[in-house]
């Protein structure tokens, strides 16, 4: 019948848009992970979402739906082409003045915050189910990361991933240590309302 799509054409688009919704689930959690890998200080002068962009594009361009990759396997190609283009813009930003021992354990690092983002997760309270995959937990924290004011994140990331102190981020932000007490409390208690009903799903409750 003229106007119908051959069956392998379908098929074949199906794989696409699967392959789409997996990438475009994780943009948040690639997001945050570019963001605790740069220095506060110099992240306005880090074009980080064009880094995580591009690795969404490589990514649609070597990975294949049904290529035999599980998807453990397609997350460490992801932190590792977002290690890679993260490189270019350091590299960008300053060539001469490389931190070499910073550039070969990006990638090492990188996968550090996906272990962080996990325990992170535990330590605000919530109950998931010990069944559930280690990177779904990931990518919970970072989606709910991206539903925050930019201010209450900034100072989550800051604190529990950068280490800095309270009177270090007031100095970073501009804001009173009050303030940023104030930040990081609301902080947690939005991103805890956040996580609350994903735990209960997870759960099965």
């Amino acid at each position: 019948m003229r106007g119908r799509r051959p069956r392998w054409l379908v098929a074949v688009r199906a794989k696409e848009l699967r392959l789409d919704h997996f990438l475009e689930q994780y943009r948040d959690y690639l997001r945050l992970l570019a963001r605790v890998q740069v220095d506060p200080r110099v992240r306005g002068r880090i074009d980080l979402s064009g880094a995580v962009q591009q690795t969404l594009f490589e990514a649609h361009q070597i990975l294949r739906e049904g290529d035999g990759h599980t998807d453990e396997q397609r997350l460490a190609w992801l932190r590792k082409c977002l290690a890679n283009n993260l490189r270019d813009e350091f590299r960008k930003l300053n060539a001469e003045m490389r931190d070499v021992k910073r550039e070969r354990s990006l990638e090492a690092a990188l996968g550090q915050s996906s272990q962080r983002l996990e325990a992170w997760l535990v330590a605000t309270g919530s109950s998931p189910s010990e069944n559930c995959r280690s990177r779904e937990l990931a990518l919970q924290l970072a989606t709910a990361l991206a539903t925050l004011p930019e201010a209450q994140r900034d100072a989550l990331v800051l604190q529990h991933w950068h280490g800095w102190k309270v009177s270090e981020i007031a100095e970073h932000l501009g804001r009173t240590r009050t303030a940023v007490a104030g930040l990081l409390k609301r902080g947690l208690a939005k991103l805890r309302e956040e996580l609350e009903p994903l735990s209960a799903e997870s759960s099965g409750t």
